[in-house]
């Protein structure tokens, strides 16, 4: 190839480049507004389209600028209000040694004695609502404000939506399970369990 071709042929090339960008330059001032004008602009159906909950059976959570929602927990006890078997503090009805007890053979497995006691989350005079460490009423539907004061990374990660199970997709507005919901709060930690499936290979290599 003679020096007089291969100068011709950058030259096309450098011509063909220029052009290339000339275009692309006049369509688009810079990346950010090619990517904007390319985008298709995406809307969260609300809670009422999609028609799987009951929005008045719903809590919404506002926490850092992050909206989504849950699920009333209140909604799922079958006997609240607590008040209406908790007539007198618990410290009273323990030593009155009543016949019925329905959960009184709980065991707090959450944090040594030391630590933390019934009384630590619940009020003694006030059983439908918890309580903080500085004695703040916390209403029951609002629990994860109690998990909070110890497990700040966790309520973080779930804030955002990386803890925790999203129960409406990720196509709608989001709705995800509470705390309590996966968690015991008596007991909270995740127990080993097998799988769902049943492995009969995995069995079967074993024997």
């Amino acid at each position: 190839m003679t020096s007089t071709s291969f100068i011709k042929i950058m030259s096309c090339v450098l011509i063909f480049l220029v052009m290339s960008c000339k275009g692309e330059k006049e369509e688009y001032h810079n990346l950010i507004d090619k990517i904007e004008a390319k985008s298709i602009e995406y809307k969260r159906n609300s809670i009422q389209e999609q028609n799987l909950f009951e929005p008045d059976a719903l809590v919404l959570i506002d926490e850092n600028n992050i909206q989504f929602h849950i699920q009333s927990r209140k909604e799922k006890i079958q006997s609240f209000k607590c008040s209406e078997c908790h007539t007198k503090p618990v410290s009273q009805l323990q030593t009155e040694g009543l016949g019925k007890k329905a959960h009184w053979d709980i065991t707090l497995k959450h944090a040594d004695k030391k630590t933390m006691s019934c009384l630590s989350c619940h009020i003694n005079n006030d059983m439908d609502n918890l309580q903080s460490i500085t004695g703040e009423s916390i209403d029951l539907n609002y629990s994860y404000q109690l998990c909070n004061q110890c497990h700040n990374n966790e309520v973080k990660d779930w804030v955002g939506g990386a803890h925790g199970k999203n129960l409406s997709g990720w196509q709608g507005s989001r709705i995800s399970k509470l705390c309590t919901e996966c968690h015991d709060p008596h007991d909270p930690s995740i127990k080993k369990r097998w799988p769902s499936r049943y492995n009969s290979i995995m069995v079967s290599e074993r024997k």
